[in-house]
């Protein structure tokens, strides 16, 4: 007698015997749908024992890219003894006799996706009921429940294949909105002119990572682009797994005020540093800046908590400092592969929030052995970061530890640090330097002359912006330099 799933105070589970049966029949007719529908099912789609077991003899039938029809279905579960248990020779080939055609057959599918999606929301939430009379911890609840709710969405998103004609008019749309306004497909701005020039702004689904040696400015930076974003009035998420919110609020602070951040926590501040930090948490308490200093933070987490803010007011960048500090929340034994898992999160996160999101990482010792410019191959402990990031970055401080000697032979300038964008998906790739101030935790641009914005001493020479030769020519804005 077939098996058939109830739940407790709920009756039986939502289902229909016609919708499945029908299912199959159209799979064993029509040899053109079996890759497509077999490619969207699972097992557990199916409510009926049997129809699993058929479904999974069927499925391996096509995998091994063997012909499918009643007679290969049959002979495949006689060997492996499953015959009588999926219904028999009857049921099997009764299934080719429920339709005259497979014309329906995505009405069917879409109704057995439809009960298998609402039967695993059903367990799961008794699951959760279960979890929580437990006597469980309140952010433990509330993590299994949003883990449970995840897999089942995660699961649920298989995407479909859209013919490029119905692409095409939102992308001549795009070409016309662009010839008459060149800045209209811009991202956010970072308000650093060479990096927004060849990067066109930070773009929404983007995933960008920023990697340096330790203490070379990677939160500093991370904090002046939240900071320049903050200021144009979007919406920015931090996720800082190494300093406290208070450290990276100070640095905020001391970075807006241009005061000394050594100066403020020893308390000595001048009369008009002081006038200036007021001014500065004037302009702060306007700026939508949210931070989670929490530890062990897994890309789940970070989705979910980015998918509530998102929904209660807005979300248009996120950063994370660092990736090394990150775990994937699943058991795996390399950390290798479970970087890998995490980089390849971070990206799907990046795509289903649509806001680009800004990861943090360290580099190799590698760097330091070799004395030259990054590359990406120094990126630590995965190849992924590279694959699936749209955009690398490095910082480099070539002043950094460099003799007296060393400046002059190298035409080295102090305080000045170079923005390697060494991976540009969509664009050109370069070099943007910046002068770094300190004391004050902040980066600034350098003008064609040589002199950083902000009224700090020249830099020794004119500075150039390599890689800019590969950029259109109207690739600047109007009456705006590239630095």
């Amino acid at each position: 007698m077939e098996k058939k799933t109830k739940v407790k105070g709920l009756g039986e589970m939502p289902h229909s015997l016609e919708n499945e049966r029908a299912l199959l029949g159209c799979i064993l007719m029509d040899a053109r749908i079996q890759i497509e529908v077999a490619g969207r099912l699972k097992e557990s789609d199916f409510y009926f024992d049997r129809h699993r077991v058929i479904f999974k003899t069927l499925d391996g039938i096509l995998a091994a890219n063997k012909p499918l029809d009643v007679v290969t279905l049959i002979d495949a579960l006689e060997k492996e003894g499953s015959l009588e248990v999926a219904g028999g020779v009857e049921y099997i080939v009764g299934l080719s006799d429920v339709l005259p055609s497979s014309a329906n057959y995505e009405r069917y599918l879409e109704m057995v996706l439809r009960d298998g999606t609402l039967r695993r929301l059903m367990q799961s939430s008794l699951d959760i009921i279960d979890k929580c009379n437990t006597n469980v911890e309140r952010e433990e609840a509330l993590s299994y429940a949003e883990d449970a709710i995840y897999k089942i969405s995660e699961t649920a998103d298989t995407g479909e294949m859209v013919k490029i004609d119905k692409i095409l008019p939102t992308v001549m749309a795009t070409f016309d909105q662009l010839a008459k306004d060149k800045t209209a497909s811009r991202g956010i701005k970072t308000n650093y002119r060479g990096i927004d020039n060849l990067l066109n702004g930070l773009n929404k689904s983007d995933l960008i990572y920023l990697a340096a040696r330790p203490s070379a400015g990677k939160t500093s930076f991370a904090m002046n682009i939240v900071e320049n974003v903050a200021k144009q009035g979007y919406s920015c998420a931090f996720f800082s797994l190494e300093m406290s919110k208070e450290q990276l609020t100070q640095r905020l602070v001391c970075s807006i005020a241009e005061v000394s951040m050594e100066n403020a926590v020893k308390g000595r501040l001048s009369k008009q540093e002081w006038i200036n930090v007021v001014r500065a948490q004037q302009v702060m308490a306007d700026m939508n800046v949210y931070i989670n200093e929490s530890a062990l933070t897994t890309p789940r987490e970070i989705l979910s908590q980015c998918k509530r803010l998102k929904s209660k007011s807005a979300l248009d960048l996120v950063v994370i400092d660092y990736i090394q500090l990150m775990t994937s929340g699943k058991k795996i034994e390399n950390r290798q592969q479970e970087v890998s898992e995490i980089s390849r999160n971070l990206k799907l996160m990046a795509k289903e929030l649509n806001v680009p999101v800004l990861a943090l990482s360290q580099l190799s010792r590698a760097v330091e052995t070799r004395k030259g410019r990054p590359q990406l191959s120094d990126l630590r402990e995965s190849g992924s970061l590279e694959q699936d990031a749209d955009i690398v970055m490095f910082i480099h401080r070539p002043d950094k530890g460099a003799k007296a000697e060393e400046m002059v032979k190298n035409n080295i300038r102090e305080n000045v640090a170079e923005i390697l964008i060494e991976k540009h998906r969509n664009g050109p790739t370069g070099m943007v330097p910046l002068y770094f101030k300190g004391e004050c935790t902040k980066f600034v641009n350098i003008t064609e002359d040589g002199v950083p914005e902000g009224g700090v001493a020249p830099v020794s020479a004119p500075v150039k912006l390599e890689g800019v030769e590969e950029l259109p020519s109207d690739a600047v804005e109007s009456g705006d330099d590239i630095f």
